[in-house]
This record gives structure tokens, C-alpha cells and sequence, in this order.
């Protein structure tokens, strides 16, 4: 259910397996994807597809990411670069990861899904007939029933299909947030993906993303709190007005102005958040359906990747059987909400709300969040945990630096007890 990054992943890595697979997905063409800037896990991840790092460069679908930047209003930045030992053994982490041009990236993955005999149903899923935790068919709005032995929920944020019908206990962090972007034609790239933000002072920070696709275009969003958007708004701005206005302010970024013709950005809207319990007795979710992790984070291509790759392995693994055995059902949720946890709180504490961002200076609170951050992606990319004790020790990981990471966002709060906060879950 759902025919976009994590579900056409899905769908293939069960096809490769010999299973027959139906895609349900109402927009086929998967308009405006955004998640153009990759994490270091995802090369591996799409190597796994058959989509080489080599390949996406040559063919024009990727552009390479050594690094990622951090500016601010005053001209002031820090590059974010790994450490060299991590291409080093034991992690052997490949420190070139990508830049792409998600279109064109799910223009490739979709000729790998039919070719692989793929069976693609242009229509949305209105209901799920279920028998207790068991989902027996969808019907969809064509009137379809379809029933099967398995099904993954890759629906994405805006549906979650199977996180409504069993009412999963939900975590969301922070406000409402949209992003704002366009595509630009620029006369020379840039090499790594660029932040644009405020730095001290703003009660909660709002960033600017440029992010080269191609050599010659770059991708400009804007991300803001979805209340000062709507400010913005009741003031009667348009949505071109309030990014035209945004990218002003920005000295390597004002050139970009509209010209008369141009067609107005594209919007979305969103709430970082996590789902726990998404693995049921014949049943996965995957994707933005099972946690939407914050944009800033690079992650979210690399959670859809992953989420769909384990709930594969999980499906093919018992294929046989007529149920997931439910502590391996409860590895797998445990895994999705701990990591979703853990960069949407972290995110949140260290860069987005001020305490600690004012408290150590930005540059220091992006190396605070990008340092642990970095290290978990290496730790599961290598650990590969999936039995009850690496899952158990690595999502224990997790909680202490959750842990460690709120206890000193709190205690910036109390020595700045003049600067009001923003609650965070």
C-alpha cells in the first residue's frame, strides 16, 4: 500500500525474493518528492537495489556530498565533514555519500519495479477489512477487494493507513513545520548540501536548505513553523511572496528571484512523529507511514530504505508460516521508533530550540547533534541488528544518548531561566 520510495523498495526486494507483488498507489508519477540530501548509510542501501553510487553519478541522478555546511545571517559558517576514520577498518564507512534528484531517482527504482514483474494498481486503499491484529484485504476506491497473505503499509505521512485502523500509540515532536522550495538554475554548483539559518536568539530556528541536484540546479527550500506561516498569510503574503522574501535576506541565495511567469513553489506540510507497534501478525508499516523524521536530519530517505529492506527480510523470512513470530514483529517496531526517537528529539533539543543553541553557539550545538548522530548510522549499518540482544543493546544505545542529550537541554534551560522554551515530546 503505497507505490512511493519505501514502497517501491519494498515491493522489489520481495519480487527479487519470488514473490508476487501488488503495488497500490493512486499518484504513479509520485509528484514533488522531496529528501534530496542523503546520510552516508544510503549508498550501501541502494546498492542492494541494483542502483550503484558510480551509476547515479554517471547517469546524471545524483551529484556527490562530501560535506555539509552551516551558514549564518552574519556570514559565519562550519563545514561538517566525516572524520577520516571512519573509512578506516573496522567501519569502513564510504565517506562520499550523494545529493539526488529524487524524480529522477524514482524514475530509476520504477523501471527496477517493473521489471521485476510487478503488478502497479493506479487507485487508493478506502478500507481494510481485519479479523482482530489480522489484516485479511483492502478494497480500494475502484471497488477492488484484494486479499493476501501479507501487506506493508508504505502509504506515507499523510495517509498511514494501518496506524489509524489499530489506533498506534503515536510520539510527535515539535510544532507543525512546512517547507517552502523550488528548483534554480544556477551558472556553478556547490559541493555539499548548505543550512542557512538565524543561529542565536530565535526562540525556535527556522533554516533554509540548498541542496545541488545537478550540476548546474540546485534545490532551495525554506522550513518554518507552520503558525508563522500562517502569520504570514492572514497578512495576505502569498507563498511566493513569503519565499521571495525569505531568500532576500540571504546574500548567496537573494539572485534567485522570480521572474513574471514563474509558477509559485511548492509547498508541504508535516509533524516530525514516530509510531510504536507498526509490525502486526501479517503486516509491516514502512516509510513516512511508520515515522517522519525531520527533513534536517538527511534521514528520512535513509529510514524508507531501511524500513522497507527489514520488513522484506521479515516477510520473506516467514513466508511460510502463517504469522510474523511476534518478538521478531517487536524487534522490528522497536527499531523504527528508537531511531525515529532519537534524531526527531535530538534535532529538536540541540538545534531547534534555543536553550542550547544559545547556550554553546550553533556551530557547536550542529557538532553536538551531528557527532552522535553520525555515529549511530555507522553502528547500524555495521551491527546490522535484527535477533533480540543486538536490537535490545543497540536501541539501550539510543535511549542513553536520548537521555543524555535531554538532561543537558534541560539544564540550559534552568541557567537561562529568562528565555522561554518550547515543549518538545
Amino acid at each position: 500500500m503505497g507505490g512511493g520510495l519505501a514502497g517501491m523498495t519494498a515491493a522489489i526486494h520481495l519480487a527479487a525474493a519470488g514473490l508476487r507483488v501488488l503495488c497500490v498507489e493512486p499518484d504513479s508519477l509520485n509528484r514533488d518528492p522531496v529528501g534530496e540530501s542523503l546520510d552516508w548509510s544510503d549508498p550501501d542501501l541502494l546498492k542492494t537495489l541494483g542502483l550503484q553510487i558510480d551509476y547515479l553519478i554517471e547517469q546524471g541522478i545524483a551529484t556527490f556530498k562530501r560535506h555539509a555546511v552551516l551558514k549564518l545571517r552574519d556570514g559565519s559558517e562550519r563545514h561538517y565533514i566525516p572524520r577520516e576514520w571512519l573509512g578506516k577498518p573496522p567501519y569502513n564507512v564510504d565517506l562520499r555519500t550523494l545529493h539526488v534528484d529524487r524524480g529522477e531517482l524514482n524514475q530509476a527504482l520504477r523501471q527496477i519495479f517493473h521489471s521485476k514483474g510487478i503488478r502497479l494498481a493506479n487507485d487508493r486503499v478506502v478500507h481494510v477489512e481485519t479479523a482482530g491484529r489480522m489484516v485479511k484485504a483492502v478494497v480500494t476506491g475502484e471497488g477492488e477487494r484484494i486479499a493476501s497473505r501479507w501487506f506493508i503499509d508504505a502509504s506515507g505521512s499523510g495517509s498511514t493507513l494501518l496506524p489509524r485502523i489499530f489506533e498506534l500509540p503515536v510520539y510527535e515532536y515539535g510544532p507543525h513545520k512546512v517547507a517552502i522550495w523550488d528548483y534554480f538554475t544556477v551558472p556553478e554548483s556547490i559541493e555539499g548540501t548548505t543550512l542557512h539559518a538565524d543561529g542565536a536568539g530565535p526562540l525556535y530556528m527556522e533554516w533554509v536548505w540548498q541542496i545541488p541536484i545537478h550540476p548546474n540546479t540546485i534545490s532551495v527550500g525554506y522550513v518554518a513553523p507552520g503558525d508563522a506561516i500562517k502569520e504570514k498569510r492572514q497578512q495576505e503574503l502569498s507563498v511566493q511572496q513569503i519565499f521571495e522574501a525569505k531568500l532576500k535576506h540571504l546574500p548567496a541565495l537573494h539572485g534567485l528571484l522570480y521572474g513574471p511567469l514563474k509558477e509559485p513553489p511548492r509547498t508541504t506540510s508535516f509533524r516530525c512523529r514516530a509510531f510504536a507497534k507498526t509490525a502486526g501478525p501479517n503486516w509491516l508499516v514502512a516509510g513516512e507511514a511508520a515515522a517522519m523524521v525531520d527533513p534536517m536530519t538527511s534521514n528520512g530517505v535513509t529510514a524508507a530504505l531501511r524500513h522497507a529492506a527489514e520488513a522484506s527480510r521479515l516477510i520473506i523470512r516467514y513466508k511460510d508460516r502463517k504469522a510474523i513470530p511476534r518478538p521478531m514483529a517487536a524487534m522490528y517496531s522497536q527499531r523504527i521508533v528508537s531511531l525515529a526517537k532519537f534524531f526527531n528529539s535530538s534535532i529538536e533539543n540541540i538545534l531547534y530550540d534555543a536553550p542550547v543553541r544559545n547556550r554553546i553557539g550553533p556551530f557547536n550545538a550542529g557538532d553536538l547533534y551531528t557527532i552522535p548522530a553520525w555515529s549511530i548510522n555507522v553502528v547500524y549499518s555495521r551491527l546490522r541488528p535484527q535477533g533480540f540482544i543486538k536490537t535490545s543493546l543497540f536501541c539501550l544505545l539510543l535511549a542513553t544518548l536520548r537521555f543524555s542529550l535531554g538532561a543537558f537541554h534541560w539544564l540550559c534551560s534552568r541557567l537561562q531561566p529568562s528565555l522561554p522554551t518550547r515543549a518538545t515530546a
